[in-house]
């Protein structure tokens, strides 16, 4: 009898390791199935090595800089790099070369939060659930600043799917929706082919029929976007209202990030047992959850990693820059009360002794 995978267990091309050697970089991704947000770095030219970390429900992450934004179920983490603290992890000595730590927490409750984006005022949030684009704040579970005109309230009651900003000088130019939609979960009546991108300042809808898009984003100064019910990545002329298919990929796609040439694309499975997934056009492709780096230039798959046990889809991908090997710890790992910093200060504390 066939040995059952370990957990996490993955496969990947040979050339996986070392793309990530290549770029510099190690991957962050976030799986809500699983529960976890997975640190993938290269160990050697020829193997991986991952490191998952629980986070409820994890969904959007946004990297900027030294800051890693995690979305929850009812939460968004704060969590910030200090390579100083990472030597003497006393988790596992001599191990990373960066440390991930949890720095603050907003507890917003569920905003079913889609993306990220850190802009001057400060953490830029797609709120699905309430069908806006949003501030995360202190004060306040969320500060709304734009939604789309067709959404008569703001409500919790998820009406459009809206799910994807492209951000450009700063600030979003366009966002994604599954649907046209201002009723309660109404745009699971439209899908699969009830998609939209539309103009943030105009409200100008450029494309609509779409096939569950998401992940809108300017790539090298062009507007690229993800066909989930399809698979596939698209380059959009806004100007025209068109666009072309750069590849088809088997997998549910959702999730993306750029480095030099590479895109990382975040496949996920089709599940069998949901009432209307089962019917898109993917869905006798998508038979693995992983991710496929795509040569962007030339629109072809250059390297790729299945999942074989624990992550059946993905939600999204992104780059740690110039990082061979973090770490990362969750509120309920115990190191984490310990990790002490300042600015050009760190220091790991003491577990605190027990009362007599």
């Amino acid at each position: 009898m066939a040995k059952a995978p370990a957990p996490f267990e993955c496969s990947y091309t040979p050339n996986f390791p070392e793309l990530l050697m290549q770029l510099d970089i190690s991957l962050a991704v976030s799986t809500y199935q699983a529960g976890k947000v997975v640190f993938l770095s290269a160990l050697n030219e020829n193997q991986l090595i991952q490191l998952p970390r629980n986070f409820n429900f994890a969904m959007a992450l946004g990297v900027n800089g030294s800051r890693l934004a995690v979305a929850t179920r009812d939460e968004v983490v704060i969590l910030g790099n200090d390579p100083s603290l990472a030597a003497n992890y006393p988790g596992q000595m001599n191990t990373y070369d960066n440390i991930y730590v949890p720095r603050a927490t907003y507890h917003c409750g569920r905003l079913n939060i889609h993306g990220f984006h850190w802009d001057k005022t400060g953490l830029l949030a797609v709120n699905t659930q309430f069908s806006c684009l949003s501030y995360i704040d202190e004060d306040y579970s969320f500060k709304p600043i734009w939604k789309p005109p067709f959404i008569t309230e703001l409500a919790p009651e998820d009406r459009c799917h809206l799910n994807g900003m492209a951000i450009k000088n700063d600030k979003p130019e366009y966002v994604t929706s599954l649907g046209h939609t201002d009723t309660p979960t109404g745009w699971r009546g439209t899908r699969p082919f009830g998609g939209l991108l539309m103009h943030v300042d105009s409200s100008e809808i450029i494309l609509e029929k779409l096939g569950m898009p998401h992940t809108p984003k300017f790539l090298n100064g062009e507007l690229y976007a993800l066909l989930s019910a399809t698979g596939e990545l698209i380059k959009i002329d806004p100007e025209r209202g068109t666009y072309d298919v750069v590849v088809q990929l088997d997998g549910f796609v959702r999730g993306m990030c750029l480095v030099e040439d590479y895109l990382f694309v975040g496949l996920s499975r089709v599940r069998q047992n949901h009432p209307t997934e089962h019917l898109l056009p993917i869905a006798e492709k998508a038979k693995i959850a992983g991710i496929a780096a795509v040569h962007l230039p030339t629109g072809t798959v250059h390297a790729r990693l299945n999942y074989r046990a624990s992550v059946e889809e993905i939600f999204d991908v992104e780059a740690l820059q110039g990082l061979k090997r973090p770490g990362i710890l969750n509120t309920g790992n115990k190191h984490y009360r310990l990790s002490l910093n300042a600015p050009g200060l760190s220091w790991w504390g003491r577990p605190e002794e027990k009362e007599d």
